[in-house]
């Protein structure tokens, strides 16, 4: 019954997170912590990270971690299948379209009124995992904002390798948990 619940939940999320993975962390944040509960937010929050720091796309690693964390290997697999299956079939079918009628007004109109909504879904997920991240056992935790600042700096102006920001965050949150 847990792997029709699971495939279900993420059928449903490979179906409606449109505009990537990012997009699709609020889905999977309400089906996993809100309706089903099968993880915690903290739970969630960690699973996001590793999925980040994992090579691939981010909707599908935090699919199979949340598949095993669930129901095993099993699990893992279910999940993993349910997310990608509906983006294949959709992927496949807009592919036919656009090619055959990207020329079309109607067609550059859509595309257009659906970037705002798909950086709405973006923001959403990043105001969700800013305040996991920002939060600490009394309250608002220095160190995680500071680290956070660093890290959006290094990244945004001087556009270091992600990993190298990611390794130096993990070390400085090491350092802050030593203290």
């Amino acid at each position: 019954m847990i792997l029709l619940e699971l495939l279900w939940s993420f059928i449903q999320i490979g179906l409606f997170s449109i505009g990537g993975g990012y997009a699709a962390m609020p889905l999977i944040q309400h089906q996993v912590v809100d309706i089903h509960r099968w993880l915690t937010m903290q739970q969630f929050s960690d699973i996001i990270t590793i999925s980040q720091m994992t090579p691939g796309p981010i909707a599908i690693n935090s699919a199979t971690f949340v598949g095993i964390q669930v129901a095993g290997l099993p699990g893992a697999l279910v999940a993993t299948f349910g997310c990608v299956l509906p983006s294949s079939i959709i992927v496949m079918s807009l592919a036919f379209i656009y090619y055959r009628y990207k020329g079309l007004e109607a067609v550059q109109s859509v595309l257009k009124g659906l970037r705002p909504a798909v950086v709405a879904m973006i923001a959403s997920a990043a105001l969700s995992l800013s305040a996991m991240a920002f939060e600490g056992s009394d309250g608002v935790n220095a160190a995680n904002i500071i680290i956070f600042s660093i890290a959006l700096a290094v990244l945004r102006i001087w556009k270091i390798n992600p990993m190298i920001a990611m390794a130096a965050a993990g070390i400085m949150g090491l350092f802050t948990g030593l203290i």
